[in-house]
């Protein structure tokens, strides 16, 4: 059972020369001047501990929250009280942006691990994108980064069965510590098998089944947690439309 506590906040020194998500950051591109008048709206980074709540549906919109360090994940509840996951955060992603279109968010998320962010005044920010076109683009680059993601998403369930849904899920995974400088054949999931299950649509059953599956093919490794891709291209292969990750 998750945790109801909310997250408690605890300033931090920010060091944005040592951070490594850079290459995600709002201020990619921005001329010194501009820095720092995004510096301005006050960031400051905040731990949030294993299992508590970042925020919770229905919440009002007041920050977006760049992720630094650790891992999230976003659900919804049905009116019988069952989960959906809808996501997995890590480093460089944006948490925050479904509460933009009518400033009440539409889910909870969850830290996975303990984890830290960097919180923005989304109000404040949106008045300093409108002076900044640079930081528009920034902005605007962020949704569409999330558009793809749903759209990829949806793909997922509407096309593949559920060996292909595993597979991609894992590629998915893969590529995205990859482009943060982790290994892409090496890690550790953050998430319990129930939570991808609930993410992939498919029962725990059949998730342990395609572990199983992956395993006998000598496509993967799997200890517990621990995964390790022992054929890049043969896993690639099982996913339709495998192009996407090569």
């Amino acid at each position: 059972m998750l945790e109801t506590r909310s997250y408690q906040a605890h300033s931090l020194n920010l060091a944005c020369p040592n951070c490594n998500i850079l290459e995600f950051c709002l201020a990619l591109g921005l001329t010194d001047e501009e820095v720092a008048q995004l510096d301005s709206l006050n960031m400051q980074r905040v731990k949030v501990k294993k299992d508590a709540a970042l925020y919770r549906a229905c919440d009002p919109l007041r920050f977006l929250y760049e992720v630094r360090i650790g891992f999230f994940k976003t659900n919804v509840l049905s009116f019988d009280g069952r989960e959906q996951v809808t996501g997995f955060q890590m480093s460089g992603d944006l948490l925050g942006l479904d509460a933009v279109n009518n400033n009440l968010h539409t889910c909870n998320t969850f830290a996975l691990e303990d984890s830290e962010v960097c919180p923005i005044h989304f109000a404040h920010l949106e008045k300093l994108a409108q002076k900044l076109p640079s930081l528009q683009h920034n902005l605007s680059k962020i949704f569409s980064r999330e558009i793809v993601r749903d759209h990829d998403m949806l793909m997922l369930l509407g096309n593949m069965n559920s060996n292909e849904r595993l597979a991609v899920f894992l590629l998915n995974l893969s590529q995205r510590l990859n482009m943060r400088g982790y290994s892409s054949q090496e890690f550790v999931l953050k998430m319990r098998r129930e939570d991808i299950a609930s993410y992939l649509g498919l029962r725990l059953e059949t998730i342990c089944r395609g572990i199983a599956h992956l395993r006998e093919q000598t496509l993967v490794e799997v200890s517990g947690r621990e995964i390790k891709i022992l054929d890049m291209d043969g896993l690639k292969h099982l996913v339709a439309g495998c192009h996407r990750f090569s």
